[in-house]
């Protein structure tokens, strides 16, 4: 079994912000299949449901982003989950808007939601998918920035993008890491030759 983990905010007022990315592409990905997520006698709001004959749960933390690792703890103890099958969607301020990238291990980046699940889980051995959310504005506040809504340019921008990750998803939930990084090794590829055509055309 799979679990896909999105790190966010609980509440209306925390929807359409910045550090809510992860709990919009699980949004995305349930109302493409027709999934509703329901509360939990733990800390979080969950989907459960199979893609192609695999099963897999898709996790809304309940406990605010930066006691994220408290519900991976819960999900691990509770299913006997390894931490490889567990994938964390994070934002991240370094990458500009839009930009994935997808590591299976390593620090947290700053991001105290990915700080709590190295803390709690004792281990930076789990995958995840970092979407860029442009922090261009150096001069704001960080945590002022984090919290601030996408603008209706920058959420046109992020539905491009987002169709990339729920197909990152999907190949994750069937393969795990290893297929899931095989298929974006394969995009970046089209991407980039479809780039080099384009340049080749420059008068």
């Amino acid at each position: 079994m799979r679990v896909i983990l999105g790190i966010g905010n609980p509440g209306k007022d925390y929807i359409n912000t910045r550090h809510n990315i992860g709990f919009q592409i699980l949004d995305t990905f349930a109302q493409k299949y027709n999934l509703e997520f329901i509360p939990s006698k733990n800390n979080y709001w969950y989907v459960e449901s199979s893609f192609t004959t695999f099963p897999f749960f898709l996790i809304k933390p309940t406990t605010y982003v930066n006691n994220s690792g408290l519900v991976v703890l819960e999900l691990i103890e509770k299913y006997k989950l390894s931490l490889s099958n567990i994938l964390i969607i994070v934002d991240d301020v370094n990458l500009e808007l839009g930009e994935i990238r997808i590591r299976k291990s390593g620090g947290d980046g700053g991001h105290n939601g990915i700080k709590s699940i190295i803390y709690h889980t004792q281990s930076i051995n789990f995958p995840r998918i970092r979407i860029g959310i442009a922090n261009n504005n150096k001069t704001k506040n960080l945590a002022d920035f984090v919290l601030s809504d996408f603008s209706a340019d920058e959420i046109t921008i992020l539905k491009e993008r987002f169709k990339l990750v729920i197909e990152l998803v999907e190949h994750f939930i069937t393969g795990g890491t290893s297929e899931m990084l095989n298929f974006y090794s394969k995009q970046n590829k089209l991407i980039n030759n479809k780039n080099n055509e384009i340049k080749g055309t420059e008068i």
